[in-house]
Order: C-alpha cells, then structure tokens, then sequence
C-alpha cells in the first residue's frame, strides 16, 4: 500500500469516528479542504461513495460502514504494534487519547498538565472534554475519567481523586429573600437548581445523610440543565439553591459568594476513576499517565 492510499483510509476512519470533517481535520491537524480532497481521491479510486455529506452533517453510506469496520482493526492493530516497540524505550512516548467530563478536567487535570509535560516530555495528551459517557472502543479513546458511581461494569479502573463530598448552596441574596432550609424536607418549598445526568437525561433525587442514613428527595425548580458550570452561575446570581460538589464550589464558599445549606446533612460519593478497557493493549504512555494521576 503506498502512503498516500494509507493517508486516505486514516482520514477516513477519523471523518467517520467523529461524524464531522472539521473535527477530523483537527485530529488529524491538516485543513477541512485537504480532508475533503483526500476523501474524493478515495471515492474516486474505489468507484464508490462512502460519505452522506451535508451542510450540517456527515454519515457513512452501507459501503462506507463496512469499510469502517473493516479498517478499524486494522489501524489498531498498526498502533499496538507501534506501542510494543514503545515498552522498550527508556523514556515513555507517543499519545494518550483521554475523554473527561469538564469538572474532571478543572479539578485533576489542568493543575498539573505543565508537571506531567515537564515529566514526560515525550507524551502527546490528546483530550476530549465531554460530560457524556463515550464508548472509549468506538471513539478509539485509550483511556477516560469519570466518577465511580458511572463506570461501566467492564471497565477497569483506577482512583484518581479522593472521594468528593456534595453540598447544598445558595447566595446571600437567595437566602434573604427565601429564608435557610433547615432540614432536606424543607427544599420542597425552595427553587432548587436541577442537573440532569448526562448519560441519561434523567433528573435525579437529591442524595443526603441523615443519622448515618441515606435519605433522597425530590426537589422542584424552573431550571434544569446538563452542566455543572450553569447550575453554579446560577446559584451565584441568586436564582436557587444549587447541590455540587464541594471542591468544585469550595472558592465560592470561602470567599462568601456562596453559603452550605443543610450541612449536617451532606452525602459522600465515589471519586474521579482513570479507566479504560481491557481489549486495549496498555501502552507505556498510559501507564505513565495512569502512574502521575494514581491516588495513595
């Protein structure tokens, strides 16, 4: 196979993983009008068409799905031969593709990017911020970051994070307005800022402790969102009583722009897990990462 041909079947495959050519020619890091070049060169030599394209979208045609599934093996198998190449160097290198939820990302990983650049300077990280949960075979991630509670069974995982403590917040303003709740019971009656899970659209219970017990309720609000970012704009503009974690809010409240509401009353779940699957060979730049990142 010429470089060229290889080239194309590349571009192709990241044009279909990530069903936009803007998004595959930043992968790739050549320009959109390239792609499309190198893409109609491989139409054109197969005879076939293998793109649906449109001004919004792009999907593959029956032909252009075999030939995914065919190639995807393929390319893998060209990487994991690379990587096995790779153990054998003193110093680790090569590229870890990440997914992370951006909270994960604010909390873990942007404080320590330039220590981790400065430990393995032969490492690319390549990460994807996403808050929903991405099949990493599929995406052709190495590895992703999510909370423990939302790991999928046949993942295997390490923590990266302690566990994390979830609050109830709220302004100064919203509390003089609307009073302070004294136990979970009593957010019925107050606006509460409701966050949807990603992975499933669903509005879940608030979780709280009570004498050692779980206690869920649920609350009522006028504003659901998908982003842990809004729902903390929010509350800080006085629009309700917001439940995040408390390392994510923890400035807010010690600069006083935020109070704990019901305090005595906080749950505790499962921190951030570095995971990835066990049909992936383990790189020695992932090993690496996963080493950096590791708790205890």
């Amino acid at each position: 196979m010429r470089a060229s041909e290889f080239a194309e079947f590349r571009a192709f495959v990241a044009i279909a993983e990530r069903q936009s050519f803007v998004r595959a020619a930043a992968f790739l890091e050549v320009t959109p009008s390239a792609l499309s070049q190198s893409m109609r060169q491989l139409e054109t030599r197969l005879d076939v068409r293998l793109l649906h394209r449109t001004t919004r979208s792009v999907s593959l045609t029956q032909a252009g799905q075999q030939l995914l599934d065919h190639l995807r093996p393929v390319l893998e198998g060209l990487e994991h031969a690379a990587d096995v190449v790779n153990d054998f160097r003193e110093t680790p290198t090569g590229t870890v593709r990440l997914t992370a939820p951006r909270v994960a990302t604010e909390l873990l990983l942007a404080p320590r990017l330039a220590e981790f650049r400065q430990t393995y300077p032969h490492i690319v990280l390549d990460i994807s911020v996403e808050d929903k949960t991405i099949d990493l075979v599929k995406g052709r991630f190495d590895a992703g970051i999510r909370q423990g509670e939302l790991l999928a069974q046949d993942m295997i995982a390490t923590s990266i994070g302690p566990q994390r403590r979830f609050v109830c917040v709220a302004s100064k303003a919203y509390i003089a307005r609307h009073g302070m709740p004294h136990t979970p019971l009593d957010l019925q009656t107050h606006e509460c800022l409701r966050i949807k899970r990603p992975s499933t659209e669903l509005k879940l219970p608030w979780a709280f402790m009570d004498k050692g017990q779980p206690l869920d309720i649920t609350v009522e609000g006028h504003l659901i969102v998908n982003d842990a970012g809004l729902a903390l704009a929010a509350a800080l503009n006085g629009a309700g009583i917001a439940a995040l974690a408390e390392d994510y809010v923890r400035p807010y409240l010690q600069s006083g722009r935020l109070q704990e509401v019901l305090p005595d009353f906080a749950s505790t779940r499962a921190g951030f897990y570095l995971y990835y699957s066990s049909r992936r060979h383990m790189t020695a730049a992932l090993q690496a990462l996963i080493a950096f990142l590791r708790v205890g």
